[in-house]
Order: structure tokens, then sequence, then C-alpha cells
């Protein structure tokens, strides 16, 4: 009988994370991370100084404005663009990496860090005010997404506070609800415009949401997750990323990495995005990472020669670890092996494994 109330207990869980009920709140939301226990340490971490980032942001993108494929950077609004974003950047770079240092080391100190950074962020109400333009609201979202998921990391080592909690929590969601905003009206704008950008926005709001046990949050990211694997085409193809020049392989790559970020957080809480339209995230993984090794498919769909950079990079290819895991692939895995740092910022650091 117990085992029938179990299954029966679990089922409706699952249900009511996809419907998004007043219910969820009695569940909490799951990461990857929460069955992995760390063994705590007292190993001695070097916390950088808080640079707190603004409360409004300005910055812009940096590809040339007359390119419709968006593949073609400018030099001068590179420097521009490098200049406004780095500061608000590198601190999400110490964030993740104090998050990292945890999960490697145990250092108790290393996961203080992780909350004394957004601490001061959630009483400075970093990024709350107004974004300057489009970019800016993809730095905002890249950031506080690897900050939630560096959260995540360290939640379980006892070191926040409920006083904490209560300070964080408001002010995840404070920025992650203009991530909301900013993409259901783009949506109602321009129906089916949606590329890589709001994947990554996905995996901003699932963070916050699973942080938070938000079902609000979390059902969304589930939806733009299901919106992305909606787009991939039988080929494993994405037709917004395919209009982008030379760099479409590079934006394949770029698209797929939130997506199986997406399913880890859907996996953790009973949903498998992996096996969504015949399991069409798989098709996309393959073909991506086969345009590694030969990328003429991509120069042939695109119509001109593919940006490629080996060895990979942790943007380029980390984001795989977690999926060979599911689905094991000796091609992949070889090049996974050839990249030296399989972290990426805007994925919280060193992807689940």
């Amino acid at each position: 009988m117990g085992k029938v109330l179990s299954t029966f207990a679990g089922k409706v869980f699952g249900l009511v994370l996809l419907c998004g009920t007043a219910m969820a709140s009695s569940f909490q939301l799951k990461s990857p991370w929460d069955g992995q226990a760390v063994k705590t340490t007292n190993a001695a971490y070097a916390c950088p100084a808080v640079v707190t980032p603004p409360v409004d942001f300005v910055t812009d993108g940096f590809y040339a404005e007359n390119d419709p494929t968006h593949s073609i950077v400018d030099p001068a609004r590179m420097k521009a663009y490098t200049a406004s974003s780095g500061p608000v950047k590198h601190e999400g770079d110490v964030v993740v990496a104090a998050a990292d240092a945890f999960r490697e080391s145990g250092s108790l100190s290393a996961a203080r860090c992780v909350v004394q950074h957004i601490e001061s962020e959630a009483r400075a109400r970093s990024l709350t005010g107004k974004m300057s333009s489009r970019q800016a609201y993809y730095v905002q979202g890249w950031v506080l997404g690897a900050q939630a998921v560096a959260y995540l990391k360290v939640r379980g080592a006892g070191v926040v506070s409920k006083d904490q909690e209560e300070l964080i929590f408001p002010w995840l969601k404070d920025v992650a609800s203009q991530a909301r905003e900013f993409y259901d009206e783009k949506e109602k704008q321009d129906a089916g415009s949606q590329n890589n950008h709001l994947y990554w926005a996905a995996v901003e709001l699932g963070a916050v949401g699973i942080a938070a046990n938000d079902p609000g949050d979390f059902d969304w990211a589930m939806k733009a997750a299901r919106e992305g694997i909606g787009a991939i085409q039988e080929d494993g193809t994405l037709p917004q990323e395919m209009r982008r020049g030379k760099r479409a392989l590079h934006y394949h790559l770029y698209a797929a990495a939130p997506l199986v970020m997406l399913a880890e957080f859907g996996e953790a809480n009973g949903i498998d995005l992996y096996a969504e339209r015949d399991g069409a995230l798989k098709r996309l993984v393959q073909v991506a990472t086969a345009g590694l090794r030969d990328p003429s498919f991509f120069a042939k769909q695109a119509g001109i020669a593919q940006e490629v950079s080996l060895p990979p990079s942790g943007e380029a290819i980390g984001w795989v670890t977690p999926y060979l895991r599911r689905f094991p692939d000796p091609a992949t895995a070889k090049l996974l092996a050839m990249c030296s740092n399989p972290s990426y910022m805007y994925l919280g650091g060193l992807p689940p494994e």
C-alpha cells in the first residue's frame, strides 16, 4: 500500500510542476547539485572584494550595425561593449569561481564568498533598474543566471541564514521578472522570432525558480525550453541560428548549451525534456558537436565558411558533460577531452556531472 501511495504522490508532484498550480509551493524544487553531497572543510579561500554592479545598466551590442546576420564584429563597438559590460561580467566570474571552489574542495570559506557577493548585490539592488538596450538585458540575464546557479551549488553548505534568504530571493526574482517581461513582450510583438537568447533567459528563470522555490518562474523556464526544442528541425538544426552567417555553427552550440542545462533542471524535477519531440534536443546536440569535427554541413546550409576554433572552449563544448553521462558518445567525449577547462560563466561555471 505504501508503495502505491508513494507512486501516486510522485505523479502528483510531476503534474503540479507541469501545471504550475498553487499546490507547488508545498514542494521543494530541486537542482542537479542537490543529490551530490559535498564534504565541507575549513580550507581557506581568498574572496575578492565585491564590485557591485549598477542599478541601471548601460551597454550595447558589438556586431556591425549594417550586418543582418549579426556575425561580423565591429572592433569599436566591441571595445565599448567590453568596457561597459566587463565589470558586471567580472562579478559573475568571481561568484561562479567561488561556487566551484566549494564543490571541489568543500571550502566553507568559498561558499560564504558566494553568499557574501550575492547578498551585497541584493542590498544594492544591482541590475533592477533601467536596461539601456537588448544587449543590456542579455548581460543582465547571463550574470544573474550564473549567480543563481552558483547559489544552487552552495545552498546545501549551511552558510545561508534565513535573513539572507529573505534578502536574496526577492532580489533574484525582481531581476528575473524583467527577463520575463522583456521576452513576453518580444513574443507579442514578433511571435516565432525567439532564438538562443530566450533559452539563456530560461536558464536564469529556471535557476531562480529553483533557488526561491517559485513554480511560476520554473514553469516559465520549462515552457521556454519546450519552445526552443519545438524549433529544432528533423536534421537537428535551428532556423534562427542558421541565419547567423559564418557563426551559424557557433550559435547552434550556443543554443544547445542552455537547452541542455534546462533539460538537467527538468530531470531533477521529474520532467524529461530530452524525450520531447522524439529526442529533438539530442538531434541538436549531435549535429552541433559534429559540426566542430567537420563544419562542412553548416558551411553549405549557411552559404559561408564557418568560424571554428580547436581545441574547443568551455563555452563551445563544456556543457556536454551531463549530456554524455546520459547519452555516451565517443566522438563527442573526445571533443570534450580536448577542452582544457569546461567551465563557462554563463552556465554558472562547471556543469553538473
